[in-house]
């Protein structure tokens, strides 16, 4: 990998301007009169804020009227940013379409797939195919860019904001025309690659295909995978044409737009256009595992610029608005939830949002500066932890290292939730975030990769349901095991290639050869019915293992793979629900069911033991352990989950950063619930100089 540090001019002036750890969130000053801005930068500057990101959804107030602008209320706030040494993350706000630009151009508005005009009130109502909506969007963008390109405290452009837009309107509805055309060149392509042989969906003209609005029943599956592609490459139209423009206008500054998770973008793509990744998170502190989803996300947006440090643009203070029931963050577990990002790779740690809204739809959203002013819990939090995270400043740049990754691949998730499957109440990102969990309960490194990926720097490979495999990524696959890589892969992998047409030869047909086996049916189970699984009576490598398997079982004849659990109960009682398949010099495990997340836990851990994967350091169930390194020194980072204390020994020396306390090899180390500790050892010294490994 390239260092960041070196190969990107313009992060290398932002973190020039910015070294550090960046702290800061979302600045709405136009929500407020004037004189509470004074506070506001008195507040900020009390909490160590460096960068806000400014006018995200100022649109109206920057534009009044068509052609009309009001830059003076901006003007007048980025001065006193600037003057108290605060940077600006200035976006072009796009996200929200003023209502003038509705009523003058009503087809600007987007469409759902009913075919009904979405309204002004929100955000993201508008149609991406519009001629006016992006000439309007072009051209605020390059008045900002123009005005404000030069000004001191201008540090990066936040283009739009989470975009999430589809529209089936009739001008996208000639756009995916247009983008299938030179997709598949001729419509016989297309006729082929659709398979509209089926249920006389044959095309004559051109003129005859739309996009998938409803359906007396399903859509074809072909075209619906196909809708998504274009969203995604439709949206990423907007970005890349004002990135350049603000490029072009200010070559220093980077530009970038905030991910949170949306199904519509594929960010693997995006990632590539952008100068940095960042990201918007917001763990549930209801649901039991939202850390462990947190992490992932967090190994995401790592792995998307291969490696790359990224930036945490958005997180909540405190409690949320937008689900059933919002809980609050209990004490200490937002600084922990903090450095989690800066653990897993982040260099920002940024809140959304500054000051808590007096109206709207978010005005329960927790902010930085609460309702409640500087009495408040959370703002004594927030104030403390931007001053504190001045002592690990240091860690900026610093990266990763993993032998292990985990497949997650947007074309998949929109092929495997498609429609007509053997269970039709498929949840990919369940699937990735319990076989995730199962590497971060074993404390390892792990990178996030799409089978595009170059695969070599890994010792094992973990991959969930990839029911969509190309020719290409089946071959990927094969050469990783042959040349001793080691293999995990969950049932209804390989099924179809990259025009959801089942790949011949027996499922799973893009690996049938890699794991030994092949299905002779699926055979998903009833909601809540379990079959109990065991360790296969002919091997050792996992005796004493039982697990409960539910959602799916397959019914799988081994060739020159062996069992290594069998189902005990059932239709299927006696045969094989995991394989184990040597090939070259690696193996591949083959899951022919769902376990449940202890058994998962234990099949995983048998891999990384076998491959010689090791945790990064060992700690108790509920300690998240991580490194980062640079040149000089790696950086442990000990962030414990639990709701009571634990102790770590430590397997080194070094420096906790945050205390400033000299840890020395052998000691044990107590971190109270919610605690973290950040230690520092020079590399030269460190018993793990590089990641731990053996020969297989």
């Amino acid at each position: 990998m390239s260092d960041p540090r070196t190969n990107d001019p313009r992060m290398n002036t932002f973190r020039s301007r910015l070294p550090g750890v960046v702290y800061g969130g979302d600045y709405n000053p136009e929500q407020w009169p004037r004189e509470v801005w004074q506070e506001d930068v008195r507040l900020m500057r009390a909490a160590g804020v460096r960068l806000v990101s400014l006018g995200v959804f100022s649109w109206a107030m920057l534009e009044p009227a068509d052609g009309e602008f009001d830059f003076s209320w901006l003007d007048e706030i980025m001065d006193l940013l600037w003057a108290n040494g605060i940077h600006v993350n200035l976006a072009t706000p796009n996200a929200a379409p003023p209502p003038w630009l509705a009523t003058d151009f009503p087809e600007i508005l987007s469409m759902d797939r009913q075919g009904v005009r979405h309204g002004i009130g929100s955000r993201g109502h508008f149609c991406p195919s519009s001629p006016a909506y992006r000439d309007r969007s072009r051209r605020i963008a390059t008045k900002l860019a123009e005005r404000y390109g030069s000004h001191p405290a201008l540090a990066m452009w936040h283009i739009g904001n989470e975009y999430h837009s589809d529209c089936f309107c009739d001008l996208c509805d000639d756009r995916f025309r247009e983008w299938l055309r030179q997709r598949y060149g001729t419509l016989d392509e297309l006729n082929h690659r659709w398979g509209t042989e089926f249920w006389s969906q044959r095309y004559g003209d051109w003129s005859q295909v739309h996009l998938p609005r409803p359906v007396r029943g399903w859509v074809n599956p072909t075209r619906e995978l196909d809708f998504s592609r274009f969203t995604s490459d439709l949206l990423l139209e907007l970005v890349t044409q004002e990135r350049d423009l603000l490029h072009q206008i200010t070559p220093d500054v980077p530009a970038t737009t905030n991910f949170f998770g949306c199904r519509l973008t594929d960010s693997h793509r995006w990632a590539k256009e952008l100068d940095v990744v960042a990201f918007d998170c917001y763990p549930d502190p209801g649901k039991p595992h939202s850390m462990s989803v947190a992490a992932f996300q967090y190994d995401l947006m790592r792995t998307l610029r291969g490696g790359q440090p990224w930036l945490l643009m958005e997180q909540a203070a405190g409690a949320v608005s937008q689900w059933k029931t919002n809980q609050v963050k209990q004490p200490g577990r937002m600084r922990l939830g903090s450095y989690q990002a800066v653990a897993h790779g982040s260099d920002a740690v940024m809140f959304f949002q500054w000051r808590a809204s007096r109206q709207g739809q978010e005005k329960f959203h927790s902010a930085m500066l609460p309702h409640g002013g500087e009495k408040t819990r959370t703002w004594q939090e927030v104030k403390a932890l931007g001053n504190e995270l001045r002592a690990i400043d240091e860690i900026a740049t610093a990266r990763t290292s993993a032998q292990a990754a985990i497949v997650w691949d947007w074309q998949n998730w929109w092929a495997v939730e498609g429609c007509a499957h053997p269970d039709n109440a498929f949840d990919y990102r369940d699937t990735v975030a319990r076989h995730y969990r199962a590497l971060w309960n074993s404390q390892v490194a792990v990178d996030v990769v799409t089978l595009d990926d170059d695969l070599s720097p890994y010792r094992v490979l973990v991959i969930p349901n990839q029911y969509l495999m190309t020719r290409q990524h089946s071959a990927a696959v094969h050469r990783f095991v042959e040349d001793g890589g080691h293999l995990v892969v969950s049932y209804f992998s390989g099924i179809v290639d990259e025009d959801d047409r089942i790949v011949e030869g027996g499922y799973p047909g893009a690996l049938r050869e890699v794991i030994g086996a092949h299905v002779q049916e699926f055979s998903p189970l009833p909601a809540e019915a379990t079959v109990p699984v065991r360790a296969a009576a002919e091997q050792t490598a996992l005796t004493g293992f039982l697990a409960t398997a539910s959602l799916w079982q397959d019914d799988l004849e081994t060739e020159t793979a062996r069992p290594l659990a069998v189902y005990r109960k059932g239709h299927l009682a006696g045969k094989a629900a995991v394989v184990e398949h040597e090939l070259g010099q690696g193996r591949a495990v083959y899951v022919g069911t769902r376990l449940d997340d202890d058994a998962l836990k234990a099949l995983v851990r048998h891999v990384l033991d076998r491959a010689g994967v090791r945790p990064v350091h060992a700690a108790p169930r509920g300690v998240e352990v991580t490194e980062r390194r640079t040149d000089t020194n790696v950086y442990l980072f000990l962030l414990n989950h639990r709701q009571d204390k634990a102790t770590v020994t430590l397997d080194r020396s070094g420096t906790d950063l945050i205390t400033g306390c000299r840890l020395e090899a052998g000691q044990t180390l107590v971190l109270d619930a919610a605690d973290v500790a950040v230690v520092r050892c020079p590399l030269s010294a460190s018993q793990h100089a590089e990641p731990s490994s053996s020969d297989s």
